[in-house]
């Protein structure tokens, strides 16, 4: 169909399907979801327009990160207040004769009529789609959706019901060993909690355990203690299995470190009393949740899952705000019923690039507490603490997801420029955010919110007066090369040119285009190749990093893993070296088929990352992926060092106003 032309409306489905073939050509739907909708009505001829109109709309939310469809949204009459794509809402009139009346009583019957849909509560013969919580807030799910929001939502309700016996004598003397450190300071309310404290004893009581916190909350260090906590009341602690996991390799590299150093930093106040050093060898590397769970190529289907559970006792899940519905039913489905499972995340951070937003969904409560008495009075005997009255449940009966969630509260790394701008965009106050990069430090904070690509990339190359972190410094170390041919100098160097290229990161909100990651990934490759830095010869050379972009388990290498690329000890081939905490390991280039360019990355592929000096780079194209908790997610992979570059001005303010929502049937009381 010429999008110029305007399609008859004629009565009945085909016309709808026409329309909305008509809408995926002009790019307001996508046509996997006019095909979604061409696909129910070969199943059932006599599907109703109301149906079809209604999946296509629902495989486009799904796409944007949606889990299902309010049917509100189908009744909405403003376009602020549905989910229709705007630029379609206006070219919906047409159809409206071939719709039932813009009222929910009106909507669920039909949609309920169709052999396709079947009802929440009604036999499941294999529908594909759902209808569910027609009582309250009527939702309509892909059946697969359903199916892992209903193992997500029982299996919690499950593990959250479950409280633990504690010896609150036992869990008190050693929280004392194991936070020996000054007092808390005084928020700026005045009140002195060790939140951290606070997090590990709460975490004992049940199968599950939510840290939440921003960056420098100490969420590693407080699980490093929780884990030493586990060790110490566990009666054979020796044979206590623990397996620790994030969505990246990078992600569970950093965890394995931090919580290596912790744990080793401890023996000294536990003595003899726990072998801290030989237990931590026995915790083994992290790995990616893809590897922990057995992923396959080529198949959704995993080695561990209900029928074949995880063989462990005690699961750390860092970066959980990356998690998607489907990885964290998959995770819940092959845990045992006694395993523990920890997640820490950023609730404020991006959600997963897949449907769902499962660390923010559960964290609903985290800001407020809603802890019950009894709640409490266990963290009074324990920490010694008292809660404030303001993290009291108002409710009679508190949510009890609540009373195993915590949210650490006081950054012990971003208490400067970096944090107070955090804070800022965070709290949705875009004018604080302006006025703290106008009021920056040279050495922290730099904005030019005039810039274009070419600034981008001198910045990217040279660095900044007084700021720190560019690509030079790697280059620099990539072309002094190894001491000699010893293959521990080789190691020594290959492990430097890697930590000097994470001094510096482009973090991108959108992937194409001149101000995307495509366009600057060449802009810096011709730009370093112009001034000798790195001299390309086809798809491989000396010096290039590359991120991968799908998961290869035989190779070792995870979606997301960033390497360089380097000769091998010899000096013969090129191969690929990615570092994970202390090791090294390399993979020859010619075994990596699924790679790309990662001087620029996007902000959600950077999640689980820090880098000494971060550049954030906003498209005046970036439209509605241009997000508060983007922005949030960008500036706070920065170490030491910020800067904005940004198309035109206003974009900061754009993106700190929109705030994202995701549709969710999860919801915990």
């Amino acid at each position: 169909m010429n999008p110029d032309e305007t399609p008859a409306v004629a009565e009945g489905s085909v016309s709808v399907l026409n329309w909305l073939r008509h809408w995926s050509d002009q790019g307001s739907l996508r046509h996997l979801d006019a095909a979604f909708a061409s696909f129910l009505h070969e199943l059932d001829p006599d599907a109703s327009p109301a149906l079809l109109l209604a999946a296509a709309l629902l495989t486009h939310l799904e796409g944007h990160g949606h889990t299902c469809l309010p049917v509100q949204a189908l009744v909405a009459s403003d376009a602020t207040d549905t989910l229709w794509p705007a630029a379609l809402h206006a070219e919906l009139e047409p159809l409206q004769a071939l719709m039932p009346p813009p009222r929910l009583e009106a909507w669920l019957p039909t949609l309920a009529a169709s052999p396709l849909v079947r009802q929440e509560d009604h036999p499941d013969l294999g529908q594909p789609l759902v209808l569910a919580n027609t009582n309250n807030k009527p939702r309509l799910y892909l059946r697969r959706y359903h199916q892992y929001e209903q193992t997500v939502a029982t299996t919690l309700q499950t593990r959250t019901a479950q409280v633990l016996p504690i010896n609150e004598s036992e869990v008190r003397r050693w929280l004392q060993r194991l936070f020996a450190h000054p007092a808390p300071r005084p928020d700026a309310e005045g009140e002195m909690v060790d939140w951290q404290q606070v997090a590990c004893a709460l975490a004992l009581r049940g199968r599950v355990s939510i840290i939440t916190g921003g960056p420098g909350t100490g969420k590693t260090y407080t699980t490093a203690r929780l884990l030493a906590l586990l060790l110490a009341t566990h009666p054979q602690p020796e044979q206590l299995r623990v397996a620790l996991a994030a969505p990246t390799g990078k992600a569970a590299a950093r965890l394995k470190q931090a919580i290596d150093d912790s744990l080793l930093g401890l023996q000294d106040r536990v003595g003899n009393d726990l072998p801290l050093a030989t237990l931590t060898r026995r915790i083994g590397s992290a790995r990616t949740l893809h590897a922990l769970l057995g992923a396959r190529p080529d198949t959704r289907r995993l080695r561990f899952h209900a029928g074949n559970p995880l063989d462990i006792d005690v699961v750390i899940v860092d970066e959980a705000s990356m998690v998607h519905l489907e990885m964290m039913a998959n995770l819940l489905s092959a845990l045992p019923p006694s395993a523990h499972l920890i997640l820490l995340g950023d609730k404020d951070q991006l959600a997963s690039v897949e449907a769902g937003a499962v660390l923010g969904d559960l964290c609903r409560h985290a800001d407020a507490g809603q802890y019950s008495a009894d709640t409490l009075a266990y963290l009074a005997a324990t920490t010694g603490f008292t809660l404030p009255a303001r993290y009291r449940a108002a409710a009679p009966t508190p949510p009890r997801i609540a009373q195993h969630t915590v949210m650490l509260r006081h950054s012990h790394r971003f208490q400067g420029p970096i944090g107070e701008l955090a804070a800022a965009v965070n709290a949705g106050n875009a004018s604080k955010a302006e006025s703290l990069l106008q009021q920056r430090e040279a050495d922290v904070l730099y904005a030019n919110e005039h810039s274009d690509p070419a600034q981008v990339v001198e910045l990217a190359l040279h660095g900044r007066p007084g700021g720190a972190g560019s690509f030079r410094h790697y280059l620099e170390r990539l072309r002094i090369g190894p001491d000699t041919s010893e293959s521990a100098d080789h190691e020594r160097w290959a492990r430097e040119v890697i930590r000097d290229f994470d001094r510096c990161r482009l973090l991108c909100a959108v992937r194409e285009g001149d101000w995307g990651v495509s366009g600057l990934n060449q802009r810096v490759v011709r730009a370093l190749s112009q001034i000798g830095w790195l001299t390309p010869r086809g798809t491989w050379y000396a010096g290039r990093p590359v991120m991968v972009t799908r998961n290869d388990p035989d190779l070792g290498v995870f979606n997301g893993d960033i390497g360089i690329t380097l000769p091998a000890t010899d000096g013969s081939d090129l191969r690929v070296y990615f570092a994970e905490g202390p090791h090294l390991r390399s993979v020859a280039v010619s075994r990596l088929a699924n790679v790309e360019t990662a001087f620029a990355m996007t902000v959600h592929k950077s999640q689980g990352s820090e880098f000494e000096h971060t550049i954030l780079v906003l498209s005046a194209h970036s439209g509605a992926v241009l997000t508060r908790e983007l922005i949030y997610t960008g500036l706070t992979r920065a170490r030491a060092s910020f800067s904005l570059m940004a198309q035109r001005p206003g974009l900061l303010a754009e993106g700190t106003a929109r705030l994202t929502q995701r549709e969710s049937g999860l919801w915990f009381d």
